[in-house]
């Protein structure tokens, strides 16, 4: 069975930076889909970013665009979440997900598609 468990976030001031990390036992990412989504108090499920491991090709959501980067750990079993800039409209708990297979780009942003998720971590943005 695959377990995945988030951590990094806290607490930061609006233009800071966090750093979140996902790692999974049972089973590596390699050969599958990562995502990061993201849900805040009374809104629904949204996609944050996701990567395909057998390429590394990541995709972003419309508002972390250019300010989060996702990124493939090396031995496989980690993957990461480097936010820069962040706003307080970015206070939400993050969660992890996992897919075994390499999903199309189109579809990475489907949360429904996710076998495995982490319980979250939550990142608090003050103004």
């Amino acid at each position: 069975q695959v377990q995945l468990s988030e951590s990094g976030g806290g607490l930061v001031q609006a233009g800071g930076s966090l750093r979140l990390s996902c790692a999974a036992s049972g089973r590596t990412f390699s050969g599958g889909t990562a995502a990061w989504f993201r849900q805040a108090p009374g809104k629904e499920r949204e996609f944050v970013a996701g990567i395909r491991w057998s390429d590394g090709h990541p995709l972003y959501g419309a508002s972390v665009k250019g300010r989060f980067t996702i990124s493939r750990g090396n031995a496989g079993n980690t993957v990461h979440l480097q936010m820069n800039s962040l706003k307080p409209e970015d206070t939400a708990v993050y969660y992890c997900a996992g897919y075994k297979g390499s999903l199309i780009v189109g579809s990475i942003s489907t949360s429904t598609l996710y076998e495995n998720w982490g319980q979250g971590t939550q990142v608090t943005v003050s103004s």
